[in-house]
């Protein structure tokens, strides 16, 4: 009995110093308990079992991790393991508005995730919050399941592999064969997007603006048949492509030409223009009106221009 007693007066002394942020050095340790070390490490061990079922339990990750340079074992930095309530709720009902998924993909993925993040004690209120929107969910014109297609295509771009893809494009077109180092993959209005240079130097002369700067983008569900190959590409380190960087420059996904545009905004709303558009910098204000510029890449800005009607003037 005075030995169990010993184990458990020791092991809280050891988690305390641990929460309390000290360094447990299991030579000093042994010295203060009057123990092996093999004891203290046992002590240790148990002190780690216990953390990791309290993560599964609290949604908080604690780990006693060896500190090589201090010799001796610390407590990793806390973290929240589970989202909250409102965060939950903030993400289903922007994967909602999204329309991305099929219906069935949309009510599978909203499901597990409110059963994997949301205490069950709260699970029926974060339920009940979406299920008007769940229930008039409008899926995607395609009708097409593409997320294995997804998860391939960024595989690849994680390996710098080739890959080769039968595409479907417009309606009505013919399937095309393309050959591409993929870059990227972006959401953007209701689609995922695959960005991606085109390898075939035959192909590419048909384009009108293609080079290493502007990649050519397909959406997902068009992608018909897709072939990871074992051939690899290699793009410098300060070549690379930025999709953060592309996607403030981007509208609708039209690629295209990198250009600078100036006009004038006489709406209500600024702030409205300015998220829209992330590069826009207010230059001026004229009679109360707004002089922007912005940095865009192709001709989608000039959908979004005509979709403003007078509220904008392009200068």
């Amino acid at each position: 009995m005075d030995e169990k007693n010993g184990k458990v007066e020791r092991t809280l002394g050891i988690y305390t110093r641990l929460m309390n942020g000290y360094i447990v050095n299991k030579a000093e340790e042994a010295n203060r308990y009057g123990v092996n070390e093999r004891s203290i490490q046992r002590d240790i061990d148990d002190i780690r079992n216990y953390l990791e079922l309290d993560a599964e339990s609290h949604g908080f990750i604690n780990s006693v991790i060896y500190d090589r340079g201090r010799q001796g074992y610390r407590l990793e930095q806390i973290y929240k393991m589970r989202l909250t309530n409102s965060e939950v709720l903030a993400i289903c009902k922007i994967l909602l508005d999204s329309r991305a998924l099929t219906k069935n993909e949309m009510t599978d993925v909203l499901q597990r995730l409110i059963d994997c993040c949301v205490p069950q004690s709260n699970q029926k209120l974060i339920e009940q919050l979406i299920k008007n929107e769940e229930f008039h969910y409008i899926e995607p014109r395609h009708h097409t399941v593409f997320l294995d297609t997804l998860w391939d295509i960024g595989t690849a771009i994680q390996e710098s592999r080739y890959i080769e893809i039968k595409y479907q494009g417009v309606l009505g077109t013919t399937v095309k064969t393309r050959k591409l180092k993929p870059l990227a993959i972006i959401f953007s209005e209701y689609y995922f997007y695959l960005t991606a240079f085109i390898e075939d130097e035959k192909v590419r002369e048909n384009f009108d603006v293609i080079n290493d700067a502007f990649p050519t983008i397909y959406r997902v569900d068009r992608i018909k048949q897709l072939k990871i190959t074992n051939e690899r590409y290699r793009i410098p380190y300060k070549d690379r492509f930025e999709e953060g960087e592309f996607r403030k420059r981007i509208q609708f996904m039209y690629g295209g030409k990198l250009q600078k545009i100036k006009f004038e905004y006489s709406g209500p709303d600024i702030d409205a223009i300015l998220d829209r558009l992330p590069t826009a910098k207010i230059i001026d204000k004229l009679d109360g009106n707004y002089i922007v510029c912005a940095e865009v890449f192709g001709k989608g800005i000039d959908m979004w221009l005509r979709s403003q009607g007078e509220k904008v003037k392009l200068l």
